[in-house]
């Protein structure tokens, strides 16, 4: 089998015969505990996380073969309308689905089911190009190539409702009613809502993923989850199960969850903010973060600058991948800590980036970056691809910061900000998808097929809410992602 970073998995029949061999190892473990079917998912060009379940007696057949699907939904919009690029659309064709067998684990919030993330193949056992978990894999072995890997972690920000009614009983989720009503970041909310905040953590305990923290946002209803950092295809598998267990924990207690960028048009929405480090291999002291201990910026080494850097250069086009919906730009104003300016700053929470050294005396492990621009509208694979490529650019280009900003961007003036070299980012998805379609870089990451589907449905969202009004926008987004 290949091993260049660029090379495409192909599944021959030695492959085939041990993943079918373990799966049946596995599929017997789960059955003893009483799980009776596995959910493989996949996160569509929209950000939407779809699914194909098998019963667990199917799973050896489906780790071997996979599970049949149309390619067409990487052209869904997020309404489940469908539009057709050059690569991708119409009725024919098929590709495979195939669980990642290191990834499954059953899902506590859900009894009898067990989940995991599923890679794409085409049926000759090739990866198809339209795939962002195998598009992140190849970024992460790009960097591998360099010395380099990255750990990451999205944080998770979600707003609860109970039913339409007020009563709670899960009845009719079309509108929002905040399920607490305590102050922001207050411990009131904490109270009124412990129960399903318990058996959530619970449930996440259960399946294996480390939280950090929980704790009230500053919308209604609003919370936000913290979890471990790990790799980068790890990070992404671990943002989508948190995320379907929230949603099945809220379910069980008669709420529902939204992850909407804009849950309603004149509040802070929800978004996604990515943590990233860089870290390199010393041979006297092993893996060494490269965000700490240096001679850069505020401790950065040139490796951990010259990263920054390149994502910083990039930001306008990384937002067709990280703030990818039309909800996303009523997300990202200034003065919102949403990160509307393409700058970063020392703990600066209306930068874009903004860098985190950590507490005295953990710098060496805790120092990473906080990109503040992204939203949970994302597919978190394609986010941190591109986040990947454009601080490999950096690297490759030795690209150093501007100074940092330590103020709120919006409180300077047009010629301030230019003097600083501070550009306001993009305000609509259509200006976003011209950043990434001229951008030298991540188009040749992603390979010519996904970049073409990318651009089709971004243009498709554009297009569907062209006459649609703020409100109208939050309401048709808000349960979707």
């Amino acid at each position: 089998m290949e091993t260049s970073p660029d090379a495409r998995l192909v599944l021959d029949a030695d492959e085939r015969a041990e993943r079918g061999a373990r799966a049946a190892e596995l599929a017997a473990d789960l059955d003893r505990g009483d799980i009776v079917a596995v959910a493989l998912t996949w996160v569509d060009v929209s950000g939407i996380t779809r699914t194909k379940t098998v019963p667990v007696t199917r799973l050896p057949h489906a780790a071997s073969w996979g599970v049949g699907m149309s390619p067409v939904f990487d052209v869904f919009l997020l309404d489940d309308s469908i539009v057709s690029g050059r690569y991708v659309g119409g009725p024919t064709g098929d590709l495979r689905l195939h669980p990642d067998l290191d990834r499954l684990v059953p899902m506590a919030a859900l009894p009898g089911w067990a989940w995991a993330p599923a890679d794409r193949f085409t049926q000759e056992g090739a990866e198809h190009p339209v795939d962002a978990r195998a598009a992140l894999r190849r970024e992460v072995a790009r960097l591998a190539e360099q010395g380099c890997s990255v750990r990451a972690a999205f944080e998770i920000e979600w707003a609860v409702s109970d039913g339409d009614d007020g009563e709670g009983d899960g009845s009719d989720w079309e509108d929002f009613t905040p399920a607490c009503n305590g102050p922001a970041y207050g411990m009131t909310r904490i109270s009124e809502l412990s129960g399903y905040l318990r058996d959530l953590l619970k449930a996440l305990a259960a399946t294996g993923v480390s939280v950090e923290q929980l704790h009230p946002e500053y919308a209604e209803g609003q919370l936000e989850l913290s979890v471990a950092a790990e790799n980068p295809v790890g990070a992404a598998d671990t943002a989508v199960l948190v995320r379907e267990t929230i949603r099945a924990v809220s379910f069980e207690h008669g709420l529902a969850a939204s992850f909407s960028p804009k849950v309603l048009a004149g509040s802070v929405g929800n978004g996604a903010h990515v943590h990233l480090s860089l870290w390199r291999e010393d041979e006297a002291e092993g893996p060494v973060n490269t965000m700490s201990g240096g001679e850069g910026p505020y401790g950065m080494s040139a490796a951990g600058e010259a990263f920054t850097a390149g994502i910083l250069d990039h930001l306008p086009a990384l937002l067709a991948v990280g703030a990818p919906s039309v909800a996303s730009y009523l997300r990202l104003i200034p003065s919102h800590w949403a990160g509307a300016f393409a700058c970063w700053g020392l703990e600066n929470r209306e930068a874009a980036l903004r860098f985190v050294t950590g507490a005295l005396g953990e710098r060496a492990a805790a120092a990473n970056l906080e990109v503040k621009c992204f939203d949970a509208s994302a597919n978190p694979y394609l986010a941190l691809a591109g986040l990947l490529a454009a601080g490999r650019a950096g690297i490759a280009g030795e690209a150093t910061l501007p100074p940092p900003v330590d103020v709120d961007p919006a409180t300077l003036d047009f010629m301030e900000r230019a003097g600083l070299g501070i550009s306001e980012l993009p305000s609509s998805l259509a200006e976003s998808v011209a950043a990434f379609e001229s951008d030298p870089v991540l188009p040749a990451a992603f390979g010519e097929a996904l970049s073409d589907t990318i651009a089709t449905v971004r243009r498709g969202e554009i297009a569907l809410f062209e006459d649609a009004s703020p409100e109208e926008i939050a309401a048709t987004t808000r349960w979707r992602h």
